[in-house]
């Protein structure tokens, strides 16, 4: 009995084995006939016959990118050096030539963000990008062609741009974050600022806007860390720490202007009273209710206040410097 038992499960198994066998061939040559289709949606011209309609007097040049990285035909990375060259982008487009019908894939601002990137990403998903999946340009739609254009001699946004908020210079990469980012246009306008507006940084020094692992897509993973790269004197450590400077520079300092001295959140000594209320000495402004006493304008809040005395605020390594004053 045991015996007849194995024999009917060995002959079930070799039944599904060989029904497994002969359901293979149409599924693999339905692959096969999805892939002659797509194989035929491909023109089979080359470069020069895209180039006779996208030539230099066209709306839409595109004879730059030869003179780019994209158009090195020898790197074997680049889109003109595989089979369909302008096709590897732009997708199949045999409808395209022949009728003028859309190509494979569109580019551009206004269109859905998902094919370009895909496009995009299939080369460039490593290095500084390796965090775009969830982050906040990706997760809000945003095109790589909302800020980069491929065929052009340079991609504006990685240019430096003296005065971005004006027609007079060539547009480069803060001009193009401001067309988002329009508070922090006016931010940058304020008494104290940093040399955005200038052409001495960009927002690419301070932020990855491919995403990272710190907060507001910074390139380091604090914002101290990010401050850290240029103001290296603040980072420490020091034989008596400033324990709000070293635990976040946003705590006093605002990043893109402000209308206080270096870029502070408050004029000195309200920034200051924020945390010191009480101390060694009278922390307000007026030592007595008397305007003619001498005593009325306190030394202590006066003219820059708390930095009159205590000008180590981030921190001392001087031994007597407890109070920040050497």
């Amino acid at each position: 009995m045991r015996r007849m038992t194995r024999r009917a499960g060995i002959a079930a198994l070799l039944f599904a084995a060989v029904a497994l066998a002969f359901a293979l061939p149409p599924a693999a040559a339905a692959e096969e006939e999805e892939e002659a289709e797509e194989e035929e949606a491909y023109a089979e011209e080359e470069l020069s016959d895209c180039l006779d309609c996208h030539d230099e007097s066209a709306r839409y040049p595109v004879t730059p990118i030869l003179a780019t990285p994209h158009g090195v035909k020898a790197d074997a990375r680049t889109p003109l050096a595989q089979q369909y060259e302008c096709q590897t982008c732009h997708g199949p487009s045999a409808a395209h030539i022949e009728d003028e019908a859309a190509p494979g894939v569109r580019f551009g601002p206004d269109l859905p963000a998902g094919p370009q990137n895909e496009v995009c990403l299939g080369c460039h998903q490593g290095g500084e990008r390796i965090n775009w999946q969830g982050s906040v340009h990706a997760a809000s739609e945003i095109a790589c062609t909302s800020c980069h254009s491929i065929h052009v001699l340079e991609d504006p946004v990685m240019i430096k741009d003296r005065r971005p908020d004006t027609p007079v210079m060539r547009r480069g990469q803060t001009a193009i974050c401001f067309q988002c980012h329009a508070e922090k246009r006016a931010e940058i306008h304020k008494t104290s600022s940093h040399p955005l507006r200038d052409g001495v940084m960009l927002c690419s020094d301070c932020h990855n806007v491919h995403g990272s692992m710190g907060p507001s897509n910074l390139v380091k993973p604090t914002l101290n860390e990010t401050c850290y790269t240029c103001h290296a004197e603040k980072r420490g450590p020091f034989l008596w720490e400033h324990a709000p400077a070293s635990e976040d520079c946003g705590n006093c300092h605002t990043p893109h202007g402000s209308n206080h001295p270096t870029l502070l959140t408050a004029r000195v000594p309200q920034l200051c009273q924020s945390c010191h209320l009480t101390g060694f000495h009278t922390a307000t402004a007026y030592g007595a209710p008397d305007p003619s006493s001498p005593a009325f304008g306190d030394r202590f809040v006066g003219a820059k206040g708390c930095l009159n005395c205590h000008v180590e605020v981030h921190g001392s390594n001087h031994p007597s410097g407890v109070r920040f004053k050497r």
